[in-house]
């Protein structure tokens, strides 16, 4: 089921709603209990024949954690609990997400005969991830004893099953406890419907307006210098705006019900160097790359050297975390250079002076996004063949069509350039703070209300009438 659908608006979120806050009237656990299953069914629409895997991927990482925070074990006996279950979830990522890849690979290598179609679980990539740091800290001694209902809602809780964000349990699972989430808030459920619309007109009027452009660069055989630029441009913002309005759709629902969400996505395409990019976009995705991951392979504790060869690698496999084929390897890998790149300036050009501050962050926004625009091609084309391609196309000027298509094509991507730097975004817009639980405190002032109001019913309007028979969000085959 897509957020940007139909039966969700109309049947699906008001109905669990409804039974939400009624039961939460009765109970504290069993508006959780219908939030866990009303998730599964939210899953199950769509992926039926995998909530077996989901619940068992439950009930092995819940038992798994239980023997590391309650039974009491020796150091070898809580290491081996942690690699048996770190084991078993990177286990069945790996049959359900890379055994065809290996299986191409090899057969391209040594001729091997090998083929293999594994249908990918929806999500399970977001929820494998979530469930690994839940075991980590579980070993570290940073996780208290939570009840199954909690964990299996922490682990399911539909708003972020299927793209994320990646949730970590001292955030959500006390959320999921507090009584006063199972009273219906008025002021956070218009916040939450004010955000979900912004996100909706996100998706459907902006991310899928220009996805038709896409195809300047990535549908045909030999693009010119100005197709390649002007499409691969139209994939940057598309996703840009995909990425962007399933987040805010995500933290709007989740207010609805009284729960704050981490943000996700702040406007990436604003950073002025690659470090900044990556603590804006996918952001609990860097969170968990850095904590899970860079750290635990020493970081930069063990001198410079190291600490490029550990970058290297982290964003290489995160680079693989996104999809099982080579183009998005290289994709991580490209970040990975950038990132060294950008830790080697910083270390050896000192300090900007401050009359040069404004043009020096202007220089460094515009080669960031041109370096990240770059990489986007790996990230979406077909093959490493294609992509080298396009980018060759890129690199020559010589070749120009710049016809009618190709001049309407750079008025929309101007269009959209300067939503991208010139327009607030969503949390600046509504003063979302997820640390501090706060929300629309500019919504609070009688006189501003009615201007919020009619500015989302607009949007909500706009987004609805924008929706297609179905437009998947790209992050849904991660």
């Amino acid at each position: 089921m897509l957020f940007n659908s139909y039966p969700f608006i109309a049947l699906f979120l008001p109905a669990v709603l409804v039974g939400y806050f009624w039961l939460g009237r009765r109970s504290n656990l069993m508006p959780v209990v219908w939030l866990a299953a009303s998730s599964l069914a939210f899953y199950a629409i769509g992926n039926w024949q995998f909530v077996g895997l989901l619940v068992a991927s439950i009930v092995f990482n819940y038992s798994a954690g239980y023997m590391l925070i309650a039974v009491r074990l020796r150091p070898a006996q809580r290491r081996a609990v942690l690699a048996v279950g770190v084991a078993g979830d990177l286990l069945v990522l790996g049959i359900f997400k890379y055994a065809g890849f290996v299986a191409a690979n090899l057969d391209a290598l040594f001729g091997a005969g090998l083929t293999l179609h594994i249908l990918l679980p929806v999500g399970i990539s977001f929820y494998t991830f979530t469930q690994i740091a839940f075991l980590v800290d579980a070993w570290r001694g940073r996780v208290s004893h939570y009840a199954v209902a909690h964990y299996a809602l922490f682990v399911t809780y539909f708003p972020h099953l299927i793209a994320g964000p990646i949730l970590h349990h001292r955030d959500m699972i006390p959320q999921f406890e507090r009584k006063e989430a199972k009273r219906p808030q008025p002021h956070l459920m218009l916040c939450g419907v004010i955000i979900f619309a912004i996100g909706l007109f996100k998706k459907t009027c902006l991310a899928d307006g220009i996805q038709p452009l896409v195809a300047l660069a990535f549908a045909q055989a030999s693009p010119t210098f100005d197709q390649a630029w002007l499409g691969a441009l139209a994939y940057t913002f598309q996703l840009y705006f995909d990425f962007s309005g399933y987040s805010d759709m995500a933290i709007g629902i989740s207010l609805m019900f009284g729960i704050f969400l981490p943000v996700n996505f702040n406007s990436p395409y604003k950073a002025a160097g690659i470090i900044e990019f990556w603590r804006r976009w996918h952001m609990t995705l860097s969170q968990f790359l850095r904590d899970y991951l860079y750290i635990p392979l020493g970081g930069n504790r063990r001198g410079p050297v190291m600490r490029y060869v550990n970058l290297m690698i982290t964003m290489a496999l995160g680079g693989l975390w996104h999809g099982a084929a080579w183009t998005f390897v290289v994709w991580g890998a490209l970040h990975g250079v950038y990132l060294c790149i950008n830790h080697g300036f910083n270390a050896l050009v000192p300090t900007i002076p401050p009359r040069l501050a404004r043009p020096a962050h202007v220089a460094g926004v515009a080669v960031t996004f041109l370096a990240v625009v770059v990489a986007w091609v790996f990230f979406r084309a077909e093959s490493l063949p294609s992509a080298l391609k396009l980018v060759a196309a890129m690199a020559d000027p010589g070749r120009v069509a710049f016809g009618r298509e190709e001049i309407a094509a750079l008025l929309t991507v101007s269009v959209y350039a300067a939503l991208v730097w010139l327009a607030p975004n969503t949390q600046d817009i509504m003063g979302y703070d997820h640390g501090n639980r706060a929300v629309g405190e500019n919504l609070r002032a009688e006189r501003m209300r009615p201007l919020f109001l009619y500015g989302a019913s607009a949007v909500l309007a706009l987004g609805i009438l924008g929706i297609q028979s179905h437009s998947e969000f790209i992050y849904f085959r991660f």
